[in-house]
């Protein structure tokens, strides 16, 4: 009787595991600003362009090979936050109340109905799930989210300093690239050991500012044919480098740190390799916006703009039933991943609530880069109001693109597919497709109630004018107090007159902006 017992658990524990088949386990690899250019994997197949000429990605590439790359994959939003935010709903950051870095909205009126985490358990609860790296989502923690194992609410800080966020990071760990990838390697292991199926997102640190990366590296960099984009001071001896310069826009140090982050991808490759599951895991690979340091070319723009070069993104997938060397070109974005893991876990679009924007590309993944994506909305829907910047909105629907500054009311309509470059203006050429568009983006942030610029610039400037500014000033008259003499201080108080001096701009352009909108509610 005892042994029909064991025998029966031992089914059941099976079933729960496998299903009909074996269950996938599901990684996916998020790096910070990685530009759509950025690596070594041509973007679009036969255009060298959309490929670096200069940033070695072996292994990213290896990855391309033996998978499929998505041209037309784009971020939910031009930065961080609102971008991580809507992956994790699978909703969009106009209907998250979560559209730019101001997460006030989105934390009084969490709107969230799932997560990615939680809904792969409520297809399969077999499933384990881990979060490891930069999570920078303020309306959720990551165990709010379902995350079984996570490094916590982490933002850009740790991926530079210590626990302590005072002590860098030690040279043998820039960016916490090793001990990230370490970390997801022994959690896989574990899994393996237990035969347990696996959701993990590594959220890189890497590329973000601070830039860092292995001495190395950077100088088998030195050895290599300079690129279009170096300039002479790219090539000091690196005793000159200023310590601004390492850490914001030394070409050297950015390629370095891309290359380092794909080494220690080779890495996690190796392990499930090792671990003789690659067969039967699914590996996402992409970025939570565009960046590109010194451009995108031949996207036009970068991170925080809604142009091509803020939006679209690396996008790589390898997996059971994917076509080797395959690419798709029909568009994606980041709120259809908690839909297709979802599916590929063994639930369907039924068990998932009826507010989310995303929908399954398991058809795409399967077809050879051919199919559709079921959404409730037909258009992707961009949604950036920036309140210190220019505030944009766009919609995609298949290869048509509009893009509508919030200030100036000014809107353009491109053909993405065949104008990567955003050059040509057809609004005039085909008023009727622009005019569906243009209605289409309204409609769906009317209907969401989004956030408009009006009223985040308000947040902004009551931020600056009743705690910022007070602050800043206070800090200046700290460090003239404690005035010795020496560099070190002389150099942190110019670095706080200089903020104190951009708050103040701040609030001159904010309130030039803000009188764009009289009348508009506050």
């Amino acid at each position: 009787m005892r042994y029909i017992y064991f025998v029966f658990i031992m089914i059941y524990s099976l079933q729960l595991c496998y299903g009909a088949e074996r269950a996938p386990n599901i990684i996916l690899i998020y790096i910070d600003d990685l530009g759509w250019t950025d690596t070594s994997v041509e973007m679009i197949s036969g255009r060298t362009d959309t490929k670096s000429d200069f940033y070695r990605t072996p292994n990213l590439a290896r990855l391309a090979q033996e998978g499929m790359v998505f041209s037309d994959a784009y971020a939910p939003a031009p930065v961080c936050t609102p971008s991580r935010n809507a992956m994790l709903h699978g909703m969009t950051p106009a209907r998250l109340l979560n559209t730019t870095l101001n997460t006030k909205r989105s934390k009084e009126n969490y709107r969230g109905v799932t997560t990615i985490p939680r809904a792969i358990k409520s297809a399969n609860n077999a499933y384990i799930t881990a979060h490891f790296g930069k999570w920078h989502i303020p309306s959720i923690t990551p165990s709010e989210a379902g995350y079984d194992r996570s490094d916590g609410a982490t933002g850009n800080g740790e991926g530079d300093y210590q626990d302590d966020m005072k002590t860098f990071l030690p040279e043998s760990d820039p960016k916490r690239m090793v001990s990230l990838t370490q970390k997801c390697n022994d959690f896989i292991k574990e899994q393996v050991e237990t035969d347990r199926p696996f959701f993990l997102q590594l959220s890189h640190y890497a590329v973000h500012i601070w830039h860092d990366s292995f001495a190395a590296t950077r100088e088998q960099y030195r050895k290599w044919p300079a690129p279009q984009k170096a300039t002479e001071e790219d090539y000091l001896p690196e005793e000159m480098i200023s310590d601004s310069m390492y850490k914001h826009n030394w070409l050297l140090n950015y390629a370095a740190m891309i290359q380092d982050m794909d080494d220690t991808f080779g890495q996690l490759l190796a392990c499930l390799d090792e671990l003789g599951i690659s067969d039967h895991t699914y590996l996402f690979f992409t970025s939570d916006n565009g960046g590109g340091l010194r451009g995108n070319a031949p996207l036009r723009g970068s991170k925080a703009d809604l142009t091509e070069g803020g939006i679209r993104v690396p996008f790589i997938v390898r997996g059971t039933g994917i076509k080797a060397q395959s690419d798709c070109r029909i568009p994606i974005a980041g709120w259809d991943l908690l839909p297709t893991f979802v599916e590929l876990v063994g639930g369907n679009g039924s068990t998932l609530p009826p507010s989310l924007d995303g929908g399954s590309i398991v058809e795409l993944l399967h077809n050879g880069g051919q199919g559709t994506v079921d959404r409730a909305e037909e258009g992707l829907v961009f949604h950036f109001p920036w309140y210190n910047g220019e505030p944009e909105s766009a919609i995609r629907i298949g290869h048509f693109k509009v893009l509508k500054n919030l200030d100036s009311g000014e809107s353009s309509l491109f053909n993405v597919h065949d104008d990567l470059e955003e050059r040509k203006d057809l609004k005039t050429a085909l008023p009727d497709t622009f005019a569906q568009l243009e209605r289409r983006l309204d409609e769906y942030l009317t209907s969401v109630d989004a956030e408009t610029v009006h009223q985040l610039r308000g947040y902004f400037l009551d931020d600056i004018e009743n705690r910022w500014l007070q602050d800043a000033k206070d800090r200046v008259e700290k460090i003239k107090s404690s005035d010795d003499g020496s560099n070190e201080v002389n150099s942190k108080l110019r670095e706080a007159e200089k903020y104190v001096e951009w708050l103040n701009e701040q609030v001159v352009f904010t309130r030039a902006r803000m009188r764009m909108h009289k009348g508009a509610s506050e």
